[in-house]
């Protein structure tokens, strides 16, 4: 993916936060803790990256089914996790799925409509939390047969 100076920020900053996060895990390993970076903290980290790399225009945090809004008006909804799957909870209409390393390095998953997505769970009843999940190794599959035309283009 290509850097910005916004992206080689926010780069930086997650690699502070997983020092940060090894610490705790070391001063405090007695206590059978573990620090992950996860739910919202993550998530927004991955919305902000998309808003800067695709130019999404996010709207107010907990909207329900979409995030923001691409350049060319379509309705997306952003994940990002640094685990090896994600929850959906709603069908998209257009999808971008991030996935966080410890480095600080964002890699995209899957970007393309949600329906091939969304079509995973057919047959399947939903879960008691109301939250599908789907590995990384499945999207990144689906990632493969999205046709150029239906990705959210990278500004940079």
């Amino acid at each position: 993916m290509g850097e910005t100076a916004g992206s080689k920020k926010l780069a930086e900053i997650i690699r502070r936060l997983y020092g940060i996060v090894g610490e705790l895990e070391h001063d405090y390993h007695d206590q059978h803790r573990h620090f992950t970076l996860d739910g919202h903290l993550i998530g927004s980290i991955g919305e902000v990256y998309a808003a800067e790399r695709y130019g999404i225009d996010l709207f107010v945090s907990s909207t329900p089914r979409h995030d923001g809004t691409s350049p060319d008006g379509r309705l997306v909804q952003v994940k990002a996790t640094q685990r090896g799957s994600v929850a959906l909870n709603e069908n998209p209409d257009f999808l971008i799925v991030l996935k966080i390393d410890g480095d600080g390095e964002i890699s995209e998953v899957y970007n393309g409509p949600g329906q091939p997505v969304w079509n995973l769970f057919e047959n399947r009843a939903r879960p008691k939390n109301g939250q599908y999940q789907v590995s990384l190794s499945k999207l990144k599959a689906l990632n493969k047969a999205v046709d150029e035309r239906d990705r959210i283009p990278a500004l940079t």
